[in-house]
């Protein structure tokens, strides 16, 4: 079974907002999967889409394992069981600094991103 940590990018079911069925699409772990099979994601989706306020454009698609233009969704979040998941890439660290950034001001949190 694959470890996973924060900023990796995964193949994950991610909800609809709109209606209740999973699509299987990339996702960026923000939280530190622990014991509980679970953890949370925020979904990216295709730079071709209608921006949004906060998406956070990803910097390097290679790294990423991503073959489009892609945004991270930062006012998209959800939890899924880390079962589901598929490793992709990894967030690079000039578009890991830009979602932290986003997620403080989001969450109102402190936030490391190391």
């Amino acid at each position: 079974m694959a470890t996973f940590k924060p900023f990796d990018i995964v193949a994950a079911p991610f909800p609809y907002v709109e209606r209740p069925i999973l699509k299987r699409r990339p996702c960026l772990i923000v939280g530190e999967p622990k014991n509980t099979g679970l953890v949370w994601v925020i979904m990216i989706t295709s730079a071709k889409n209608k921006a949004w306020q906060d998406d956070v454009h990803i910097q390097d698609l290679d790294q990423a394992g991503l073959k489009a233009a892609s945004i991270i969704r930062t006012a998209k979040i959800a939890t899924v069981e880390t079962s589901a998941l598929k490793p992709v890439g990894h967030l690079d660290e000039k578009t890991k600094a830009l979602v932290v950034k986003k997620l403080v001001k989001h969450w109102k949190l402190p936030l490391d991103s190391k």
